[in-house]
């Protein structure tokens, strides 16, 4: 059974950092791209970022672009997001997603098989 478990997020303030871990467990996640999509209340679940299985190459959307990093680490199964220059509008509920790495940098949610349950970060000006 796969689970990605996300950590816990929290309540920062503007200009504040956090970083969220997803730990994978049930896939072998050196086989998969991994994601994060974030979803604010009454929008769309939209992608952030995402790492090719072997780090090699990484992607963000423009918002974040300079400000989020993403990272893996595969002896461990862990896929990071450290997020700095936190701002209101990045308040959304995280989810971190697996996809099969043949779709490379994907950022389609039609692509990614497997779901964490999400975590609440909250952004106050």
């Amino acid at each position: 059974q796969v689970q990605l478990v996300e950590s816990e997020g929290g309540l920062v303030q503007a200009g504040g950092s956090l970083r969220l871990s997803c730990a994978a467990s049930g896939l072998t996640s050196s086989t998969y791209t991994m994601g994060w999509f974030r979803q604010a209340p009454g929008k769309e679940r939209e992608f952030v970022s995402a790492i090719t299985w072997n780090s090699g190459s990484t992607h963000y959307t423009d918002s974040v672009n300079g400000r989020f990093t993403i990272s893996r680490d595969n002896a461990k199964n862990t896929v990071y997001l450290q997020m700095n220059s936190l701002k209101p509008e990045d308040t959304a509920v995280y989810y971190c997603a697996a996809a099969p790495r043949y779709y490379g940098l994907t950022v389609s949610v039609r692509t990614y098989d497997f779901w964490g349950q999400g975590t609440q970060v909250t952004v106050s000006s």
